[in-house]
């Protein structure tokens, strides 16, 4: 059994910024690639970014030069620091865990960024 669960959301102004944060725990032997994907209201789920176990990035051109992800290995957490916030931005924000043994999703956070 392997449990990812995000924190960090909330409601915040435009240009404003968040830190989301994700721990994965359980049956664990090994995650290979941690991610952030999120959702809003009427669309489909959407890659945010990614970051391998070597620390290789990716990011939806969409959030580029905006949203930096960040990983901690040995703790098993990754956390995706938001900048320069913007309406289009709000979202369910869900965590991704792509383990050996499978690939396990958080329950998903919301972020709202409006005045």
């Amino acid at each position: 059994q392997v449990q990812v669960v995000e924190s960090g959301g909330g409601l915040v102004q435009p240009g404003g910024s968040l830190r989301l944060s994700c721990a994965a725990s359980g049956s664990i032997f090994r995650i290979e690639t941690m991610g952030w994907y999120r959702q809003a209201p009427g669309k489909q789920r959407e890659l945010v970014t990614t970051i391998t176990r070597g620390g290789s990035t990716n990011y939806a051109d969409s959030v580029k030069g905006r949203f930096t992800i960040s990983r901690d290995n040995a703790a098993n957490t990754v956390s995706l620091q938001m900048n320069l916030l913007k309406p289009g931005d709000t979202a369910v924000y869900y965590c991704n865990a792509d383990c050996v043994v499978g690939s396990y999703w958080g329950q998903g956070t919301q972020v709202t960024v409006s005045s």
